[in-house]
């Protein structure tokens, strides 16, 4: 079981390495639109072609991650992902840019995807999956949160000590965390094992059964549905969390270093939303309490930006946290309504592959109607309309979560 543990943990500093570059933005929008001459509008394309790409490689990913080592994947994933950032510190043009996030939706979407899940999966004991994968969020978190606070050092650092213009500051983090992922890379290869076959047990399938047929059953299942439908509305509502620093730096004027400390303190935010969600619903129905939780996360969400722009940080700070701990939360636990959604062992990497198609798809609209909420409503008029939009879905998904919980409860159709 210590061996398990430890290749969980090369799995979380693999993954967790990837991702603050990827998604710098939450910390470092407004300095990225300084630094590389572009508008909110023109990042808010990049991220919507780094969607895309998250969308058009979820099924090939874990095609992918059934052929290859998964080793091999994610010092793949990580290496590319680095080399892209360093492409980034040189300051391209935006056409570059927008290459370079193609680049991450291949390096973090193609390669990390399936490998990521299906390492995980392989590792967890059949009664311990949940504990894996918990575990596996939060030290994502963790990781990330340390990447992000050793950069915010170096941006605070360099543009308040050592006097140095915000777009070096900015591009000597971006340079760190590129290096990082590079650095670690052959580490992780070296350190992962895959699960040996022994481990895995095998599951029969039905006569007849193909691809095909599998894809129909769970299409016709409505539980699918409903639990595509509540992850997407608590994914949208975690999306929003990323112009936060936006929000706080264009609406109520914090200087970009109070901005950063305070949606890094937001980032350790996630090991202790995910993990209080986890044992909380453990005392209750998971996928209901889901539903409550997604309430009061929109409701945090359609508040903020309602609040005066002249409103202290001593008032800020608290409900970004807040809203941190809830979209964690509910980030943490929105996958537990897998097992409600009566899918057999054989098909559920299908099920979630499926499911992910429809739930993922924010990364891709989300930062359009931002976008679109900036240009039509400029200031703080346009972050009420872009949070109330996606606070108010909560609503939908309360409903999914606790119409999935309902269904739950009846007896096993045989899907």
């Amino acid at each position: 079981m210590r061996q398990r543990y430890f290749q969980l943990f090369i799995l979380i500093i693999a993954s967790g390495s990837i991702y603050p570059v990827v998604y710098m933005r939450q910390n470092f929008e407004g300095s990225m639109l300084e630094t590389y001459g572009i508008t909110l509008e023109q990042l808010g394309e990049c991220h919507s072609l780094l969607g895309l790409m998250f969308f058009l490689t979820y099924l090939p990913s874990g095609w992918l991650s059934d052929r290859f080592s998964s080793k091999w994947l994610l010092g793949a994933s990580m290496a590319g992902t680095g080399i892209l950032a360093l492409w980034l510190s040189s300051t391209p043009s935006f056409a570059q840019i927008k290459l370079i996030f193609i680049g991450w939706g291949i390096t973090s979407g193609l390669t990390l995807w399936g490998a990521l899940i299906k390492s995980t999966s392989l590792l967890a004991p059949h009664d311990q999956q949940g504990r894996f994968f918990g575990i596996l969020e939060s030290g994502r978190g963790i990781v990330e949160a340390l990447l992000a606070t050793i950069g915010l050092a170096v941006f605070a650092y360099l543009l308040e000590s050592a006097s140095t213009a915000k777009d070096v500051a900015l591009i000597a983090v971006v340079q760190f965390y590129g290096a990082a992922a590079i650095i670690l890379a052959p580490l992780v290869v070296w350190a992962l094992h895959n699960p040996s076959e022994e481990a895995v047990e095998a599951v029969d399938k039905p006569a007849g059964s193909s691809m095909l047929s599998d894809f129909i059953v769970l299409f016709q299942n409505p539980r699918i549905w409903l639990a595509a439908i509540t992850i997407l509305i608590g994914y949208q509502m975690f999306w929003v969390t990323y112009s936060l620093a936006g929000l706080l730096e264009s609406v109520f004027e914090l200087s970009a270093v109070t901005v950063g400390s305070i949606t890094l303190v937001r980032l350790w935010m996630r090991p202790i939303g995910g993990v209080l969600a986890g044992f909380v619903g453990d005392y209750f129905h998971v996928v209901r309490f889901l539903a409550i939780l997604m309430l009061f996360g929109g409701a945090a969400l359609v508040a903020l930006p309602l609040l005066s722009s002249t409103t202290a940080v001593a008032v800020l700070f608290p409900m970004v946290m807040l809203i941190g701990v809830l979209s964690y939360g509910v980030r943490g636990i929105y996958w537990a309504t897998l097992d409600s959604c009566n899918v057999s062992t054989s098909t559920r990497g299908l099920a979630v592959g499926m499911i992910s198609l429809l739930a993922y798809t924010p990364d891709i609209y989300v930062p359009a109607v931002q976008s679109w909420c900036m240009r039509h409503w400029p200031g703080q008029t346009g972050y009420q309309v872009y949070y109330a939009i996606f606070g108010a879905s909560s609503i939908i998904g309360f409903l999914a979560a606790y119409r999935l919980s309902v269904l739950a409860r009846k007896p096993a159709s045989g899907l």
